[in-house]
């Protein structure tokens, strides 16, 4: 018996001395947590140290990025402006909106590429419509109009005639001169093309069409239904052209002189389609927050309603698709226009029947085939060669080469980059609102095969040329794209997108100065409030109230981590945000030191009573951070960028005081109780009550 109690006695000691290591090792990596946070709020101390070490021993270990906090407007200085929308084409009951929308675009502006925290606000006193910006960390005035844009105008252009002088006679004659010498080149290369010579090896060599290297010459989905291609189908058919044959003569086109061959003939068939899209969060351009699951739901519950006579009224109701009038009219589908399984349910479906639910990336459909019709359309290698215009000789002399169409940017809902999921290619995509799928979907039709210019300011960003008509509002630019090129193709086309003119009133810089004062004084109360606090804690609870500063320190360099890793614009607002959360942090320490106090009165023990204290003080605690969080949350979800700065600080504090509060002050303390020197309980600011002191 003797030997089995002592083997009791012994584990119960391993025991004890594990679980103490383990407590320690807790404090000590918080410590080093510590350590590490401040390095990583100010790399500066440890780059100072890297220099130290390199001066000793000749070698330097590796340096830290002294990127500062990223400061608001008040704190650094910035640029002022204010700008006043022209809303006198505007119906009255549309102007609020139209304003939001302008303070959308400028927001959208200046986030484009880059997290800020703009204080962007609009006023609609006196009859007249402005939008304040505040630009923080922009002290140059031309950069800020610059970075945002005046009155920045986005047109959709099409081919036009140029309308130029009537030549002389001298000029004339040289105008024929060049345009002979023009045929007579490509004369040569069709009696090339003839003889048996490379075709491949001709179009690289001769053709003046800029995507030669990506499509060698090819083109495919012409037919005699197309204005600008039916020269070239009619010309195979004319001159009985058999497939891999050339076509023997040259044949005139807006792009120039065209060498063509004949590559084959494809037989296919248009769907005339309408569909019903329930898209869920994640699937591609979908608006949405729905989940799978109820997206699925709702399909089949769609599924089970729908027949061809219901079926746009059903679109109406349900389709996430609103472009065009909303009843999923897509129009006359044609072969590859649309993503492969949603292709393959619709050619499955027959001729007034309604598909099973289809998956795509954008979503679950359902599709209505109205009608269908065979169409014949063919492919042919093209080298295209000058056709040298009157320009040529006098110049553009001021004629443009584009005329204006309807559609403008105040039809463009958004523009984005996006990936080609085969090349992985950047592109950018486009979207329009109801009137501008309308108007685009005409203009693509009328268009097909020729060029849609997007200017800019009376400038030119991009001349994409139209493959096939596009119906429902949405279209992808493709081309050699950088991403780079691709962003800032989104961002030029975004910022065009103005519902309204507006015109800058005024300009103004606020320096430094101010700002640098503004934050000594901040940073200054925040220490002050720091140390009086900490002084408090100390004073009243003693040894508690020690660790719970010192938690408050890792508290402090936490939170500054956060800002700093998730680009947190620090505000004076923000600044107030912070101290209010220290406030907070320590009151979840006073209620936990409040508890253990009544257990000690109670006549417990100093370590069962720590232990209780904590456990009976989560509750509350628990509670109310959550309360302010959703305050926060609520501040931050419908509040302007201003006040969002101190949400975001207030919710980012809460969430790390809860963590310092329960977890870190409860290691500290489960560490000084490890050691007999601290278990006094006057150094915990304990004492029984009175009727335990008279017992």
């Amino acid at each position: 018996m003797e030997t089995w109690k002592l083997k009791k006695r012994n584990n119960h000691r391993n025991t004890v001395s594990s679980s103490k290591w383990k407590i320690r090792l807790t404090g000590i990596v918080l410590i080093i947590t510590t350590i590490a946070a401040a390095i990583y709020d100010f790399p500066i101390i440890w780059n100072r140290s890297a220099d130290f070490v390199q001066a000793q021993v000749g070698w330097s270990p590796p340096k830290l990025s002294e990127e500062s906090f990223r400061l608001g407007l008040d704190l650094q200085g910035g640029t002022h402006l204010v700008y006043e929308a022209n809303m006198e084409q505007i119906p009255d009951e549309d102007r609020e909106e139209a304003l939001s929308g302008v303070r959308d675009v400028i927001e959208r502006r200046v986030n484009a590429f880059g997290v800020s925290e703009p204080v962007v606000q609009t006023t609609t006193t006196g009859g007249t419509y402005r939008v304040i910006v505040e630009l923080a960390g922009v002290l140059d005035v031309k950069e800020a109009i610059k970075q945002i844009g005046e009155t920045p105008v986005l047109e959709f252009k099409e081919p036009g005639k140029p309308e130029v002088r009537v030549l002389t006679p001298e000029e004339q004659a040289q105008f024929d001169t060049i345009q002979t010498a023009d045929r007579a080149a490509a004369a040569e290369a069709l009696a090339r093309a003839l003889r048996g010579e490379n075709f491949d090896a001709l179009v690289a060599e001769l053709s003046i069409d800029p995507n030669k290297e990506t499509t060698k010459g090819m083109f495919d989905g012409l037919s005699l239904e197309a204005p600008v291609y039916a020269p070239m189908v009619q010309a195979i058919l004319d001159n009985n052209t058999q497939p891999g044959g050339i076509v023997p003569r040259i044949i005139e086109m807006q792009a120039g002189l065209v060498v063509e061959k004949y590559v084959e003939t494809v037989h296919a068939t248009d769907m005339m389609l309408s569909h019903i899209l329930i898209c869920w969060e994640g699937t591609t351009r979908c608006p949405s927050t729905l989940p799978q699951i109820d997206a699925s739901i709702q399909i089949n519950k769609v599924k089970e309603q729908a027949t061809p006579e219901n079926f746009a009224e059903l679109a109406k109701q349900y389709t996430s698709d609103k472009s065009g009038d909303g009843t999923g009219d897509l129009g006359w589908i044609a072969p590859g226009q649309t993503v492969l399984p949603f292709e393959l349910a619709a050619k499955a479906t027959p001729v007034g029947g309604i598909s099973d639910i289809v998956e795509t990336e954008f979503g679950y459909h359902l599709i209505y085939k109205r009608e269908e019709r065979p169409v014949t359309t063919y492919t042919v290698q093209m080298i295209v060669l000058p056709l040298s215009g009157a320009e040529a000789v006098i110049g553009d002399e001021g004629s443009s080469p584009w005329k204006n169409t309807e559609l403008s940017g105040k039809h463009l809902k958004r523009s984005s980059v996006q990936f080609d999921p085969n090349t992985q290619a950047p592109n950018v995509s486009i979207e329009f609102n109801e009137e501008g799928s309308t108007l685009f979907g005409d203009l693509t039709a009328r268009l097909v095969g020729q060029p849609i210019a997007i200017f800019l300011d009376g400038t030119p960003i991009s001349t994409p040329n139209v493959n096939q008509a596009i119906y429902g509002g949405q279209a992808v630019i493709t081309g050699d794209f950088t991403l780079d090129e691709a962003k800032l193709l989104a961002q030029r086309l975004n910022a065009g997108a103005l519902p309204v003119p507006v015109t800058l009133l005024s300009q103004e810089t606020i320096g430094p100065t101010l700002g640098i004062a503004s934050l000594e004084k901040s940073v200054n109360a925040a220490l002050i409030g720091f140390a009086l606090v900490a002084a408090f804690m100390i004073l009243v609870y003693r040894l508690p109230g020690l660790l719970a500063a010192l938690a408050l320190v890792l508290y402090a360099f936490l939170n500054l981590a956060a800002y700093r890793f998730f680009g947190v614009t620090i505000t004076l607002a923000g600044i107030a945000g912070f101290v209010l959360t220290l406030g907070i942090a320590v009151d979840a320490n006073v209620l936990i030191f409040e508890r253990i106090r009544d257990e000690y009165r109670s006549g417990r023990d100093l370590i069962p009573s720590i232990d209780d204290g904590f456990k009976r003080a989560w509750a509350p605690i628990r509670d109310g951070h959550l309360t302010t969080l959703i305050s926060a949350v609520v501040l931050y979800s419908f509040s302007s960028s201003f006040v969002k700065g101190f949400a975001l600080t207030l919710g980012i504090g809460v969430l790390l005081s809860l963590f310092t509060a329960i977890t870190v002050t409860r290691a500290y303390m489960n560490n000084a109780r490890t050691l007999r020197w601290l278990q006094n309980p006057k150094l915990y600011s304990l004492s029984r009550g009175s009727d335990e002191a008279k017992r």
